[in-house]
């Protein structure tokens, strides 16, 4: 069997979640973007020090790779990433395009160390209704009416 290199770039992330904890940098988690097995970008989670809480490892690291290659379109890249991604990771990555996911600890792994997502999981399967979070809508008529300037507009650019 060939050695693809996908435990070397999965060892990448992990080395970046250790690095986060030996240096009290923050959660233990670490992603590497990888394309046509090359390292595009790769970064720990960055919580604490940048004090921003959508600052996960797969969120920053996504957004370096588009910064590098300049695009906000990642298909045809894959990501390896020291945990199986949250809710909110997971959803960038498909708004990325990324094409495949490897991951090494599971969203349980997590829990069991006080990362839990599960609530959002049972809050996203609820109707607003019942949310924990509540949810008001306010001027839809006057909002949508920009959504339909965009839908008409010579300079959308699809994404």
């Amino acid at each position: 069997m060939e050695d693809t290199g996908n435990e070397k770039f999965m060892q990448m992330a992990i080395d970046l979640s250790e690095y986060n904890v030996r240096q009290a940098q923050g959660g233990p988690f670490g992603a590497v973007i990888v394309k046509d097995g090359m390292v595009v970008a790769r970064s720990a989670n960055r919580v604490i020090p940048q004090n921003d809480p959508t600052a996960h490892a797969e969120v920053f690291v996504i957004r370096l790779a588009c910064q590098e290659l300049g695009t906000f379109n990642l298909e045809g890249c894959e990501i390896y990433t020291s945990c199986e991604p949250c809710p909110m990771c997971l959803g960038a990555i498909y708004w990325a395009r990324i094409s495949k996911i490897y991951y090494a600890n599971t969203k349980k792994d997590a829990a069991d160390i006080g990362f839990d997502d599960h609530f959002i999981y049972d809050e996203l399967a609820k109707p607003m209704e019942k949310r924990e979070l509540p949810f008001v809508q306010l001027m839809h008529n006057e909002a949508l009416a920009i959504f339909k300037q965009w839908e008409i507009s010579e300079s959308k650019k699809d994404y």
